[in-house]
């Protein structure tokens, strides 16, 4: 059962139920999120259309994804829709559940590495990733990606950033990227030869300095040189695409020629 710090819903929130009863006046439902705690379908929520049973669209069992209409907490009171979740709301609420599903597990294993409980795990590292990344693993995505130090950064201790970094490094397969570009190169002056290797030189001196990304420099018939850097982290590889492609362009410019950068649709 994936947590949830906050003890009651929010109205507008949408959550995943089981629902666990059926009438002709509506569904009762187990709110997964929030330690199963009990809430009602009315029959009017339940489709936008005609029907002659709930049973047409609901079945004892079933999780679905409901929004929150209703909370009084004083009457233990929630009240759902199913109607008035859209097919994108739907999709994209199992999508960040299903991720949130994965983070339990991966806090469970730090957990039992640091002889914790899984309740010490969301207070000292779980709710931290989560104020800071926005979910829980986001956090574990970025330690796979950046290393220990980003989750120090967001304010867990180093033997906590230790093990989960070890444990997201070991489950958790970042999908690799494509970034190209075209950097243009042009010089008539009698060094125009040793200024575009030169330059294209220096841009590759860059780029082996820089860690986790894989690279290339070709022509594609000059003037025209492609850079290409095969990266886990979008973002990161997009300055380090542009920067190559400035060091190149202002090594050129050192002779008097002529640079310019364009970017090709990421692959």
């Amino acid at each position: 059962m994936v947590r949830k710090r906050e003890k009651w819903p929010k109205v507008g929130e949408l959550v995943i139920g089981t629902v666990i009863r059926i009438f002709e006046q509506g569904a009762y439902v187990t709110l997964d999120e929030y330690e199963d705690k009990l809430a009602y379908v009315p029959a009017v929520e339940i489709t936008r259309s005609w029907f002659r049973s709930i049973k047409e669209y609901l079945r004892e069992g079933q999780k679905a994804v409901f929004k929150v209409m209703r909370v009084v907490p004083s009457r233990n009171q929630i009240d759902l829709s199913l109607k008035r979740v859209s097919e994108r709301e739907r999709k994209e609420k199992i999508y960040l559940w299903k991720r949130a599903q994965r983070a339990e597990k991966l806090l469970e294993m730090a957990a039992k590495k640091l002889g914790k409980t899984l309740d010490d795990a969301y207070k000292e590292a779980g709710w931290p990733m989560e104020d800071y990344f926005g979910e829980i693993f986001a956090g574990f995505e970025e330690a796979a990606i950046k290393g220990e130090k980003v989750l120090l950064e967001c304010g867990l201790s180093p033997e906590w950033a230790k093990v989960i970094t070890e444990i997201a490094k070991t489950h958790i397969e970042i999908p690799k990227v494509k970034l190209n570009g075209i950097v243009t190169l042009t010089c008539l002056s009698a060094k125009g030869i040793i200024a575009i290797k030169e330059a294209l030189l220096k841009a590759a001196e860059y780029l082996k300095s820089q860690k986790d990304i894989k690279w290339r420099i070709y022509t594609v018939g000059a003037p025209r040189y492609r850079i290409e850097i095969i990266t886990s982290n979008p973002k990161e590889g997009e300055k380090i695409l542009r920067e190559a492609a400035n060091i190149a362009i202002n090594v050129i410019k050192k002779y008097g020629g002529f640079g310019s950068f364009t970017r090709e649709e990421r692959k």
